[in-house]
């Protein structure tokens, strides 16, 4: 679902994510931090889990204020039974720092470019 829409229509955004919830289909709210993001939507809306916005990610070794936000979502989305994948996540220092922030789940060149779906159990295989 596209942000405006949430924007645009918010009662029948919470009826259409709600009903996509009801039959196991579970809902991200992306790029968290940037954009429509808001705290009013995470309290409001039935998401399971938080995409931390790839630019807090990219630089959260050279700011220490980058790093306070992803902490912080990190911790707000544990508090609320959600997890959390970072965006962007392109060394293996990005990997252990977000570790050590507890973010279990990420994306990113360092474990692989885009790759087409018949090339995805390969990747699996090799992650699993």
């Amino acid at each position: 679902m596209i942000e405006s829409a949430l924007i645009d229509d918010f009662a029948v955004a919470r009826r259409v994510l709600l009903a996509m919830k009801s039959v196991g289909i579970h809902v991200t709210l992306d790029d968290f931090g940037t954009g429509y993001s808001s705290l009013s939507n995470l309290s409001e809306l039935p998401f399971e889990k938080i995409k931390i916005d790839r630019s807090f990610v990219h630089t959260m070794h050279e700011h220490a204020e980058s790093k306070t936000i992803v902490n912080a979502i990190i911790s707000l989305a544990s508090s609320l039974n959600m997890s959390t994948t970072a965006e962007g996540i392109e060394t293996e220092s990005d990997a252990q720092a977000l570790a050590a922030l507890g973010c279990r789940l990420g994306q990113g060149y360092f474990y692989s470019k885009a790759v087409p779906a018949h090339e995805v159990a390969a990747l699996i295989k090799r992650f699993g």
